[in-house]
């Protein structure tokens, strides 16, 4: 059968893939600029083709608590917001990493804090991969640099939620999900029978029938004692997940001199920023992290001994550089480079702030 290939938007990109992937159920709310996912469902009526819910809630708060709810009955259920938004979802994803449960979080980002703008960002990486919500807790992070990764991730995304039952996030950024590319879309995929749901989920609450056992689902533990047998098996899965599910991308790093870091819209700005540099005789790489968390620490260890310095580069302050800087153990130089304010810098800008900040560093 012949690909299909299709222009649309990230943001639409992550509801077609949905609908195709089977997912059982959406409950999201309208936020700049990811707005476009919940229209593209309304548009869509896959509850009349698959029989996907497509609900809009009453607000963000009340989204991911109905996608605590699905989760728990072993469904397939996501939400999609923006910035401000996924910061009122933080109580309910902390809960649902404390109950292990799966789902998917699209989280477009804009610039804050506060209302801050609605131009895009990078400026939630600390609230999703450090945890933005309370207790030792981590979200699987699939960052897309592309409108075909925003779809692919939807698939993957719920593949990872299931196989480690933890919440699991694209985290874009409104460049990616307002911006028009050519996808592939993935083939459709039957929603689940709920024969295959009690199979692939025996820990779901699905209610008390002849021979299945009655599950209850909380992340609530009074007895000291368990509650830390709980995080401790918490943290062993954590570390299997960054043995197993590290990824990322190189461009040009294998005779690099010197290395770009950066993720999702920022990464394919740096991939013009090599392909200048090395036109004039500079030998640059770059290394994308696909998943912000894992993060690839080992890979950017390893290049530490190969490059002279490393310059983040972000749609924020400074927050990824941590991570960076964590994984070189102050091998090689490190240095920060980012627009704020929904400013997207240029491939100029960024060479000549390589320039001067790693190659010849101003005193």
């Amino acid at each position: 059968m012949a690909e299909e290939v299709k222009l649309m938007k990230g943001n639409e990109a992550i509801a077609h893939a949905a609908i195709r992937y089977g997912v059982d159920g959406y409950f999201g709310y309208p936020i700049t600029p990811q707005s476009e996912v919940l229209e593209t469902f309304m548009a869509e009526k896959p509850w009349e083709t698959t029989g996907m819910v497509v609900l809009q809630a009453e607000s963000e708060v009340a989204a991911i608590n109905m996608i605590y709810g699905g989760a728990g009955t072993g469904k397939r259920v996501m939400t999609s917001s923006s910035s401000p938004g996924v910061s009122l979802m933080q109580e309910g994803i902390s809960y649902m990493a404390g109950a292990e449960l799966p789902c998917l979080v699209v989280n477009v980002m804009r610039g804050g804090p506060g209302l801050g703008t609605i131009q895009p960002s990078q400026a939630d990486y600390f609230q999703t991969v450090k945890g933005g919500g309370h207790g030792d807790y981590r979200l699987i992070t699939l960052a897309p640099a592309s409108v075909q990764e925003m779809a692919d991730f939807v698939g993957l995304g719920f593949e990872l939620a299931f196989k480690y039952r933890n919440p699991a996030v694209i985290l874009a950024d409104g460049i990616i999900g307002q911006m028009m590319e050519k996808v592939v879309l993935p083939p459709f995929h039957p929603r689940r029978t709920d024969a295959e749901v009690d199979a692939e989920c025996p820990w779901a609450a699905r209610g008390k029938k002849a021979g299945r056992k009655r599950n209850v689902i909380t992340s609530l533990e009074l007895d000291p004692a368990a509650m830390e047998v709980n995080n401790n098996r918490f943290q062993d899965k954590y570390k299997d997940i960054e043995v197993h599910e590290v990824r990322y991308e190189e461009y040009h790093c294998e005779d690099a001199e010197y290395m770009l870091v950066a993720f999702g819209s920022s990464a394919r700005i740096c991939q013009k920023v090599v392909e200048i540099a090395r036109a004039e005789g500079i030998m640059l790489g770059l290394l994308r992290p696909i998943t912000l968390w894992p993060f690839p620490s080992e890979i950017l260890s390893q290049y530490a001994y190969q490059v002279k310095g490393m310059l983040v580069v972000e749609l924020n302050a400074g927050q990824m550089i941590e991570d960076v800087q964590l994984a070189v153990e102050g091998r090689v130089p490190v240095k920060h480079f980012g627009r704020l304010g929904g400013i997207v810098f240029t491939p100029d800008e960024v060479l000549d702030a390589l320039k001067r900040l790693i190659i010849n560093p101003t005193k």
